[in-house]
């Protein structure tokens, strides 16, 4: 009996860890975002620096405590490191939900969002999972000898990190953010005909002008009981909106993609039936310079020999862009949105995109930026 709890644990924590870990380390720049959003909280930004490491590191530990705990390979060490990991995670994930900071905890990627409770939800059961374990740890047998047993466990550890610095300098593996190949942009902006929106509960602080007296009611209750009708009852400015039931949300809601002067070109740039480039660069402060002046080139040679639109979009002020366009001789226009969306649009800076009637055709991070040749053969010629 207690062996079969053992392995019930043991293959739950593990598969878990590993599935988490793989999620995360498909998207490790994502990750660093949630863990400089951690940073700020905690008022540790100076560790922004290292958030990518970092992110690389916490995901690869993920499936490497997962699988060793699976083969059974340093049981004590791993029971060590499985504990003080959810321990860590937990706290994180219970300041969240408590103090409202962090309001998705990265634990699934964009591949499973959950609220900091759920998250707070799942951790707890880890830690109750993980801590029959740990008192456990000697019962943990391993499925293979030791010598074998640390060849495989070299080899997780291996590919844990390998797989963490081929999709950071890459790209995600698997796209779940709504800016993946194939994606209309404008459909993922829209709301159908006849969707729910968010429902919410309004809370009235009332007072009596002549008594005195104070009540506290919701909205419903505010007007079944036609206490508005009474001229003696004012409604406080303490009101309260408390949402208790989300409705549909677009997956892109914060796309706004404006000139210099604050006009928005949102609708006719991801309207146009023809190709457009974006190229992508949220930071100019950090962005690749030999990559700019290599998409430059490309740019060029698109506009003057077959007419296409290019989009230089960034999160940086005019002034600086412009000082940046000058610098490095642009020739693509300049557009501006916030850096939030301009990070999901693609995970490199700079990045690119291929969009033709608002749809995503390709996407490339900048260590794999193609040649005009081949962009000419495999779309250009084609349109």
């Amino acid at each position: 009996m207690k062996n079969g709890l053992i392995w019930f644990c043991r293959i739950a924590v593990g598969l878990l860890f590993i599935f988490s870990g793989l999620i995360k380390i498909n998207d490790p720049l994502g990750f660093s975002y949630k863990l400089e959003e951690y940073f700020e909280v905690f008022h540790i930004t100076f560790l922004n620096g290292f958030a990518v490491s970092l992110a690389i590191i916490l995901c690869a530990l993920e499936i490497i405590l997962g699988f060793a705990l699976l083969i059974g390979v340093r049981a004590k060490q791993v029971a060590w490191g499985l504990l003080l990991l959810i321990i860590f995670f937990s706290f994180l994930t219970f300041y969240s939900a408590y103090f409202k900071v962090v309001q998705t905890c990265g634990c699934f990627g964009d591949a499973i969002p959950l609220t900091p409770w759920q998250s707070f939800s799942k951790d707890l059961v880890l830690l109750l999972l993980i801590i029959v374990l740990f008192i456990n740890k000697n019962l943990i047998k391993p499925l293979f000898n030791a010598k074998t047993g640390d060849k495989l466990l070299l080899a997780s550890v291996i590919i844990a990190f390998a797989c963490g610095f081929y999709t950071y300098n890459f790209l995600p593996a698997i796209d779940f953010l709504p800016y993946k190949v194939g994606a209309n942009l404008l459909d993922e902006m829209k709301t159908p005909p006849g969707a729910q929106p968010d429902e919410y509960e309004i809370t009235y602080h009332l007072k009596n002008k002549k008594t005195g007296d104070v009540k506290v009611m919701t909205n419903k209750e505010y007007l079944s009981t036609s206490i508005w009708k009474d001229n003696n009852w004012v409604v406080g400015s303490d009101v309260e909106s408390k949402l208790v039931k989300k409705g549909f949300t677009p997956k892109i809601v914060d796309l706004k993609i404006k000139d210099g002067q604050g006009t928005d070109y949102t609708q006719e740039l991801l309207s146009s039936p023809y190709y457009q480039l974006f190229i992508v660069a949220y930071d100019l402060k950090h962005t690749n310079e030999d990559a700019i002046n290599r998409l430059n080139a490309i740019a060029a040679n698109m506009t003057q020999n077959y007419n296409i639109r290019t989009i230089f979009l960034t999160s940086n002020s005019p002034t600086d862009a412009e000082a940046f366009s000058k610098e490095h001789h642009l020739i693509s226009e300049i557009f501006y949105a916030d850096g939030v969306p301009l990070k999901s649009m693609v995970r490199a800076n700079p990045g690119i995109l291929l969009i033709k009637n608002g749809t995503v055709i390709n996407k490339w991070h900048y260590h794999s930026i193609p040649k005009y040749d081949v962009l000419e053969k495999e779309y250009l010629l084609k349109q």
